[in-house]
């Protein structure tokens, strides 16, 4: 799955929580979420003082709040995926939760398993 077709599928099932997803799908809408919102950052203007003090821009708020739920959305595929359920996405409310999250990501689904031994 490129990213074109990885966005396609995650905007379309934009509040499907039920189901599975790839890892690439996952991967490739994370990419671009983070593009996004960093363009939402820079057409702002905020890039530069980013690190200091200041209040979110507009385009930034914009754009996460229309790719946050697609986002959740298919992380909690993902999760599906590897057989664990869509609410361990709470557990990166903690640094030390996102460890084993990111591991959780980057293992390989059981339905990609099943498809190499048939």
């Amino acid at each position: 799955m490129n990213m074109i077709e990885s966005v396609n599928t995650c905007l379309t099932k934009y509040f499907t929580f039920d189901g599975v997803a790839s890892r690439s799908e996952f991967w490739w809408f994370q990419l671009f979420y983070t593009v996004v919102c960093i363009l939402g950052i820079v057409l702002d203007g905020n890039s530069v003082d980013y690190a200091g003090i200041s209040e979110a821009g507009y385009f930034e708020i914009i754009f996460t709040l229309i790719f946050l739920t697609p986002a959740i959305a298919v992380g909690c595929r993902r999760l599906h995926e590897i057989n664990k359920s869509g609410w361990w996405q709470l557990i990166a409310i903690t640094i030390i939760g996102l460890i084993p999250l990111i591991y959780w990501y980057c293992s390989p689904g059981f339905s990609s398993k099943q498809n190499k031994y048939e």
